[in-house]
């Protein structure tokens, strides 16, 4: 019985982990705060939000550490999030599974 809990356990932290590295790429200049807390790593629609104000107080974001100047976002959560910082393009990358609309000549 104990070996199961163990078993458990483990693949339960496991499960978390992974889906806690989960983020999309995204436009830190042109995201919406709802795009913004689905895409990184650590930030809920509060610090979305945050991210959001202080872009439109200070204008763009010129370095992706220059995230770290938002209340609540530190240095660790932009490091986690560095591969998924974009300063330039669309908002989001889109995903795969997404439908694509398809035009007929």
């Amino acid at each position: 019985m104990r070996y199961w809990i163990v078993i458990l356990s483990l693949l339960a932290t496991l499960g978390l982990s992974a889906g806690a590295q989960a983020g999309k790429p995204v436009n830190i200049n042109r995201a919406n705060a709802a795009t913004l807390a689905t895409s990184l790593d650590g930030v809920g629609l509060a610090k979305a939000h945050a991210i959001v104000v202080w872009r439109t107080r200070h204008g763009a974001f010129k370095r992706p550490a220059d995230l770290a100047k938002v209340k609540g976002i530190g240095p660790h959560t932009v490091q986690r999030n560095r591969s998924n910082i974009r300063l330039t393009g669309s908002p989001a990358k889109p995903s795969f599974d997404t439908p694509r609309t398809v035009r007929k000549h």
